[in-house]
């Protein structure tokens, strides 16, 4: 293990220029970083226990029940209700009023009147009420074909078939998991500085774990049955997330940064490392199996997203042929083999990045620790007009060069519904609202900006007063020109902009894997997939890319 004092060697981090495109940010896959990795090991190293003190469910499996887990010197308790709910109202759409069931994450151990008041108003959602002990609030709906089997199963003695566990992954599948405040639940400044819950996301993955736990039990009530653990451990939580996720990246500069500067630190520290063991070595075979089981179970309908799979599969072989003995004990074989990689997909290229992270966590485990800031972005008004076009001409040379005027550079708006409050995408040639644009057409202001500061001298906030239009962009350009990985570097209004890259990369932060896009636009996942069972704490951090022999 590395102590305090110890500065690890490492290659010069990738340019943000290739780092932050779109298409490679579309790519990224899950690693020991994210953060459910990360909180999964925080657990195993407090004992955490998960205990389930209230299951009031009927045979039919309505009702609710409570789990609560100590991490960090304090208490968390789900609170979860299970709903008859009629199957006309099943969607995992923005639109619903009515889930399967319903969540909230509790500050501590809730009394018999916090529990009544929770599930009367978790149900609710958005339209409930709830108090500062909720952390967070979220809502699932149960994937019924396989809920279904796997209870009749059960039901008649039997273990669910594992063809059928292992093509749908998750017994339901969560629409929201909200935090940070919304909809009268707590800040997350109430949390933040907790510890194992300091960290991006914290919570709401905690939430999800626990979720998880709760629809083993549920189907094992229902079913009246055990599951063998192998099936029950490859049953993560679905999850379905559209367009209100997309814009995060965007509106949080310097929490991206953050993210992206640790993961590029990873990836360089491991390039650095002159030789590997022979243990080491052995680990990356295998994973290099995990990854060909894995890529051969990752099935999805649409077009696109299976070409990009049967790409994956058809170049691995290529790259474990690579991989031999004599490579792998040479110098530097890991800085060797990723510079190998650019001869094949982007894809392939950041599997590749997120393999060669696995077996080293004594040497990038602790990044993690970095993933969050407390600061964002202030605006200099002391700077110069001159060194601030410098700054746009030598970091956002990519929006200077892009037409924003034709029809394609700008084809594109965002906007957030007034029916949801959810952020949206619109065409700005066929449709209405254009004018009530939300400010994520980075690069058109950078331009804007920089052709306004054309001859301009003196200082910026005196340029600011008669042009207030461009504050937004100043800020962001000082920002990006100290914090490189702060801008996602492709145009956001382009009529060929794909937010189901911005959810990917968000996505695999959080740990997700099995990308299903159902449209350019909303995707599902699969999170806490082959994650420990709450009994198996103890070997908390080998389940890297879920695989399942069905």
């Amino acid at each position: 293990m590395l102590d305090h004092d110890t500065i690890p060697d490492q290659k010069p981090l990738r340019p943000a220029s290739t780092v932050m495109r779109l298409r490679r940010m579309g790519a990224m896959f899950p690693t020991r970083l994210s953060f459910l990795r990360s909180l999964m090991r925080k657990l195993s190293s407090d004992g955490a226990k998960l205990t389930r003190p209230v299951w009031d469910i009927c045979a039919n499996g309505y009702g609710h029940a409570v789990y609560s887990i100590d991490l960090g010197g304090h208490t968390y308790s789900l609170i979860a209700v299970s709903n008859n709910l009629d199957p006309s109202m099943r969607t995992d759409r923005v639109i619903a009023e009515a889930w399967d069931s319903a969540y909230c994450l509790f500050d501590g151990i809730p009394t018999d009147a916090d529990i009544a008041r929770v599930v009367s108003q978790a149900p609710l959602q958005e339209a409930g009420r709830f108090a500062p002990t909720e952390l967070v609030l979220s809502r699932a709906n149960k994937s019924v074909r396989l809920f279904d089997h796997v209870a009749q199963a059960l039901r008649a003695g039997e273990q669910p078939d594992r063809d059928l566990i292992g093509k749908t992954g998750y017994l339901m599948r969560t629409t929201a998991v909200y935090g940070n405040g919304k909809f009268g639940i707590a800040d997350r400044s109430r949390i933040a500085g907790r510890e194992g819950l300091s960290g991006p996301f914290a919570v709401e993955m905690l939430t999800v774990w626990m979720i998880r736990n709760f629809t083993h039990d549920l189907v094992e009530h229902v079913g009246q049955g055990t599951l063998d653990r192998d099936l029950k451990r490859h049953l993560g939580i679905g999850n379905s997330t559209g367009l209100g996720m997309a814009p995060f990246l965007v509106s949080h500069p310097m929490l991206l940064d953050a993210w992206m500067q640790v993961r590029e630190t990873a990836i360089a520290r491991v390039r650095a490392l002159e030789t590997l063991s022979t243990d080491k070595i052995e680990e990356l075979y295998g994973l290099c199996e995990r990854v060909a089981q894995h890529l051969a179970e990752w099935q999805v309908p649409d077009e696109i997203a299976q070409s990009r799979i049967d790409t994956l599969r058809a170049e691995w072989p290529a790259v474990v042929a690579m991989m031999t003995p004599d490579f792998m004990t040479s110098q530097t074989p890991l800085d060797r083999l990723l510079v190998a990689t650019e001869q094949w997909s982007v894809d392939t290229q950041e599997l590749v990045v997120s393999m060669c992270l696995e077996p080293f966590g004594d040497l990038v485990d602790g990044l993690c620790d970095c993933m969050s800031t407390p600061f964002t972005p202030v605006l200099d008004p002391r700077a110069d007009c001159a060194a601030i076009r410098a700054d746009l001409e030598n970091h956002a040379q990519w929006a200077l060069d892009t037409d924003y005027a034709c029809d394609t550079g700008c084809g594109q708006f965002w906007y957030v519904s007034e029916e949801k409050l959810e952020p949206r995408l619109g065409n700005r040639h066929a449709e209405d609202g254009s004018e009530l644009e939300s400010p994520l057409d980075i690069g058109r202001r950078f331009q804007a900006l920089h052709t306004a500061l054309d001859g301009q001298t003196g200082p910026l906030g005196a340029f600011l007063a008669d042009h207030p239009e461009h504050r937004f962009a100043a800020r962001r350009i000082q920002t990006l020109a100290r914090h490189p990985y702060s801008e996602i570097r492709d145009n956001m209004i382009a009529s060929d902009c794909l937010p189901i890259d911005m959810l990917r990369c968000k996505l695999s932060f959080f740990g997700a894997s099995k990308f299903d896009p159902k449209s350019d636009r909303w995707t599902r996942i699969t999170l806490a997939q082959g994650a420990p069972l709450p009994d198996e704490l103890d070997d908390a951090d080998d389940w890297w890319l879920p695989t399942f022999a069905g």
